[in-house]
């Protein structure tokens, strides 16, 4: 039985005997963000959607917040079923670090824009960064204007502002504990990994993708044209297309919806 506080939150959409697509969200996200991408896919794959600990209605959770942690969340999540794992942004590490633990279970990987925050030559001064440096009240809202600016967070309703907030400390401490070590070896995966970034993101990520898809044994590299860091919502169409369809060998039956 998950102790109280602990329960993780989770929408399952598509045809209950399809292969199995799980798409993990980033940081200070929610399942809702890859809404969009999900229905790209569940009229042909059965998509599992979830909040991770500590976000929207996985919310109150007492920790901790590695990505070792979290990959215990998305195993409890499959309970023995094999997927394609979709990572967005934090999501991607917690994808990849799975595909090791889960060794074959998990057949394939997609990650977007990856933050790869204990390498060297990884900057500090990303909205990442400058939420770990802020304190635990402000970690949120620092996070979200160095990503969407002060003018759209403070136009935000007051109700999700406070909601991102209260969200700080998971986001400390998983960014915090990214920045201890790496969750992940490269030379581990071994599995197909697909690597995006768009072309209107940031250098740093571009790189982490770049070097990613060269480290990992079967590693590919995709630039979503036009696309920042939110590709998975602005442009799901031509990411469902793109990242997760070639898995399957085909681009047919995508909704355009």
């Amino acid at each position: 039985m998950t102790p109280p506080g602990h329960r993780i939150h989770s929408d399952e959409t598509g045809p209950a005997d399809a292969p199995l697509v799980v798409l993990i969200h980033g940081s200070l996200d929610r399942s809702a963000g890859m809404a969009r991408l999900a229905r790209q896919l569940h009229h042909r794959f059965r998509v599992l959607r979830y909040d991770r600990r500590g976000y929207a209605r996985s919310f109150p959770h007492p920790g901790p917040f590695t990505v070792a942690d979290q990959v215990r969340d998305l195993e409890r999540l499959l309970d023995g079923r094999a997927a394609v794992l979709v990572g967005h942004s934090y999501g991607g590490n917690v994808a990849l670090a799975a595909s090791i633990h889960l060794d074959g279970q998990v057949s394939s990987v997609s990650v977007f824009e990856t933050p790869l925050s204990w390498m060297s030559w990884w900057p500090g001064t990303t909205a990442g960064g400058a939420s770990v440096a802020a304190s635990s009240e402000d970690a949120a809202e620092t996070f979200m204007k160095r990503l969407i600016g002060t003018e759209a967070w403070d136009a935000l309703p007051e109700r999700t502002r406070e909601e991102r907030r209260r969200e700080g400390t998971a986001l400390q401490g998983e960014l915090s504990a990214l920045r201890e070590g790496a969750p992940w070896s490269p030379e581990n995966v071994t599995i197909p990994v697909m690597c995006g970034y768009g072309s209107l993101g940031s250098p740093h990520h571009r790189e982490g993708m770049t070097w990613l898809s060269a480290e990992v044994a079967k590693g590919e590299l995709v630039c979503i044209e036009g696309a920042g860091h939110g590709a998975p919502n602005s442009h799901a169409e031509e990411f469902a297309r793109r990242l997760v369809m070639p898995h399957f060998d085909t681009t047919d039956g995508i909704s355009t919806a």
